[in-house]
C-alpha cells in the first residue's frame, strides 16, 4: 500500500485530512517527505476542506433536542440581572468608566460574601475535623476538641474524606434530634426520621422527586407561595410538576389566609391533582414570620385535604420584630393533638447557610421527615443514596448548629457574644430598611419581621412599563436593569419570584453592613426619584 497521495484510496484520504487539519488551522499543508515544494491545486485544497466539514457534525445535545424540563427551569437569584451584574465588574476592572466604582451584589443571601464574620466556634470544629493534627494544638479549645473527636469517630477511617451513610453520619443525626427536642419544648424527635442534606434545597427536591406522579389531570399539583424563592418553581419544572399559586396578602403584612388556600385548591382540582402543601416559615422573599393561629389553620387545612406538607424553616433563627416569636411546624402540630400528630404527613428543613451561621458554601441542611409510609421511607434512602452522602464537611458544620457551646463550657461566652452581634445587627439592618424604603415616595416596604430581605412595592409610571414592554422586559426587570446600570445595584425584579397582577417588586438582602446599606438605600432613593421624574 502507498503511504503518499499517490499510493492507494486510503493513502490519498490519510493525506487530505492532514490537508484539512492544517488548512483549518490556517496552515499551508506539506506533501510526502521529497525534495522540492509541493504545490496543491485548488481542488485538491476544496476537497480537503469538504472533508474536513464532513468531520465537524452536528451537535447531539442542542436546545432542540435536550430535557424540555430543565429548558423550562428558571431561577431569578441568579438570572439575567446576575449575569449583567457579572459583565459590568469585568468592564471596571478593564478600567471602563461608569458612574461608580462597585457593583454591590444585593440579589442574594450570601452572609459572609457581604463581610459578615464566621462564628469562630464552628469554623475551629470544622478546622479540627478536617485536619486532625490540630487537636493537639493548645490554640483549640477542648469543647472544640471534644466535638471533632466526636464526629471523627462517626466518619470511616476517623477521616472527614470518606464516604458516609446516605442519610449521614449517626451522631450528627442524633443531635439534630436533641435540637429539635430541646427547640420544640420535649417533643420527641427520633434520629432514624432525620436526612442530613446538601443544604435545605437537595431536600427539598429529593421530598418533591418522591411525591410527584400521574399523568393528565392526576398529575401532582404542588401549592406554593406567591411571592415565593423560586427554588419551588425550578424544581416544580424540572419534575414536571404541576405548579398551584396561592397568593400572601400584601395588605396584611404577607399574611396567609386559608381561604386563599381553599380557593387555589379547588380551583387546581380542575386540571391536576394536588397533595402537596409548601410554606415558607419566617417568608422568603417576603419576611413575615407565622404565628401560631396561622400554622394550626394551615395544619387543619391539610390534614382536612389529605396533603402533604413541606414547612421551609431555614429562617427560624431569624426573628426581629416585638411580638413575632417562630413556631414550628412540627411543635404545632404535636400539641393539636394526636388525630393531627399521627397523621399529618410533613417534612420540615433546616440549613447552615442562613441564620447567625451564614455558612452558604458548606452546603450543609438536614430534613425531618415524619408520618411516612415505612416503605416510602426505604425509597427515600435509595433515592439519597444515589448522590452517596451529603458534603461531610456541610454534615459536621450543621452539627455545631444544632450543638453549640452550652453554659459551662470555654467557648459559650464568645459564641453568644458573636451569635447575639449577628442578629441585633440584622435586627438593625431590617428596621433601618423598613423605614428609610417608606420614606421614599412610590415605595412601599412591609414590616421585615424575619428573614434577612426586604420585598418591597414599586410604583412604575405607564411610560417606563411601555418602554419595558419595547425592550420586551417585565417593568420590574426594566427598573432593577435601570438600577443597576445606573447605580451598580444589584437586586432581584419581583417577577421572578411571583406578584399579584399588575404590582411591581424587587427583593434585596440586608446583608451589607450598617453603613454601605446606607449608602445603598440612599443610592435606591436618589434613582428612584430621577426614574419617577424621567417617566412621569
Amino acid at each position: 500500500c502507498g503511504r503518499g497521495p499517490v499510493g492507494c484510496r486510503g493513502g490519498r484520504t490519510d493525506m487530505a485530512l492532514r490537508c484539512a487539519a492544517s488548512l483549518a488551522a490556517g496552515r499551508q499543508p506539506r506533501g510526502p517527505r521529497r525534495e522540492g515544494t509541493v504545490r496543491w491545486s485548488s481542488a485538491a485544497k476544496a476537497s480537503a476542506v469538504k472533508i474536513n466539514e464532513k468531520a465537524s457534525r452536528e451537535k447531539i445535545l442542542t436546545l432542540e433536542s435536550m430535557n424540555p424540563q430543565v429548558k423550562a427551569v428558571e431561577y431569578a437569584v441568579r438570572g439575567p440581572i446576575v449575569l449583567k451584574a457579572g459583565e459590568i465588574e469585568k468592564e471596571l476592572r478593564k478600567g471602563i468608566k461608569k458612574p461608580f466604582t462597585e457593583v454591590i451584589k444585593a440579589n442574594i443571601g450570601d452572609a459572609h460574601a457581604m463581610g459578615q464574620r464566621p462564628i469562630t466556634f464552628l469554623r475551629q470544629v470544622v478546622a479540627l475535623c478536617t485536619y486532625p493534627n490540630l487537636l493537639d494544638s493548645p490554640s483549640f479549645p477542648e469543647d472544640a476538641k471534644k466535638r471533632a473527636r466526636r464526629i471523627l469517630q462517626g466518619c470511616g477511617g476517623n477521616s472527614l474524606g470518606s464516604y458516609t451513610a446516605s442519610q449521614g453520619i449517626n451522631c450528627i443525626r442524633e443531635d439534630v434530634a436533641s435540637y429539635i427536642e430541646r427547640r420544640d419544648g420535649g417533643v420527641p424527635a427520633d434520629p432514624d426520621n432525620i436526612y442530613l442534606t446538601t443544604g435545605a434545597s437537595d431536600g427539598i427536591s429529593a421530598i418533591l422527586k418522591i411525591l410527584i406522579s400521574g399523568g393528565g389531570k392526576s398529575r401532582t399539583g404542588v401549592m406554593i407561595p406567591i411571592p415565593q424563592y423560586p427554588l419551588y418553581s425550578a424544581a416544580i419544572s424540572e419534575l414536571d410538576a404541576i405548579q398551584v399559586n396561592y397568593y400572601l396578602d400584601e395588605e396584611n403584612c404577607w399574611g396567609l389566609d386559608v381561604n386563599e388556600l381553599r380557593r387555589a385548591l379547588n380551583e387546581a382540582k380542575a386540571y391536576c391533582n394536588p397533595k402537596v402543601l409548601c410554606i415558607i416559615n419566617p417568608g422568603n422573599p417576603t419576611g413575615q414570620v407565622q404565628n401560631r393561629k396561622c400554622i394550626e389553620d394551615v395544619i387543619h387545612f391539610a390534614w382536612e385535604e389529605k396533603l402533604f406538607l413541606l414547612a421551609d424553616e431555614v429562617y427560624q433563627d431569624n426573628v426581629y420584630s416585638e411580638g413575632c416569636q417562630f413556631h414550628s411546624f412540627k411543635k404545632i402540630l404535636y400539641e393539636m393533638g394526636p388525630e393531627y400528630y399521627n397523621n399529618v404527613e410533613l417534612a420540615s428543613f433546616h440549613s447552615t447557610s442562613k441564620g447567625y451561621m451564614g455558612e452558604c458554601g458548606y452546603r450543609g441542611g438536614y430534613m425531618e421527615v415524619i408520618n411516612l409510609h415505612p416503605e416510602i421511607k426505604g425509597q427515600l434512602v435509595k433515592l439519597l443514596s444515589v448522590r452517596l452522602c451529603p458534603p461531610v464537611s456541610g454534615q459536621a458544620a450543621m452539627d455545631i448548629v444544632v450543638n453549640p457551646p452550652v453554659p459551662g463550657e470555654e467557648s459559650y461566652a464568645q459564641f453568644i457574644k458573636e451569635k447575639e452581634s449577628v442578629l441585633n445587627n440584622l435586627a438593625k439592618k431590617a428596621k433601618l430598611t423598613e423605614d428609610m424604603f417608606n420614606k421614599i415616595p412610590g415605595i412601599h416596604c412591609n414590616p421585615l419581621q424575619g428573614a434577612m430581605y426586604a420585598f418591597p412595592r414599586i410604583f412604575i409610571p405607564s411610560k417606563a412599563i411601555e418602554e419595558a414592554k419595547a425592550h420586551k422586559m417585565a417593568p420590574d426587570m426594566f427598573y432593577c436593569m435601570k438600577l443597576l446600570e445606573e447605580t451598580g445595584i444589584c437586586v432581584v425584579p419581583g417577577s421572578g419570584f411571583g406578584q399579584r397582577e399588575g404590582t411591581y417588586h424587587f427583593r434585596m438582602t440586608i446583608l451589607p453592613p450598617v453603613e454601605k446599606l446606607k449608602i445603598l438605600l440612599e443610592k435606591v432613593k436618589d434613582f428612584h426619584i430621577k426614574f419617577l421624574e424621567k417617566y412621569a
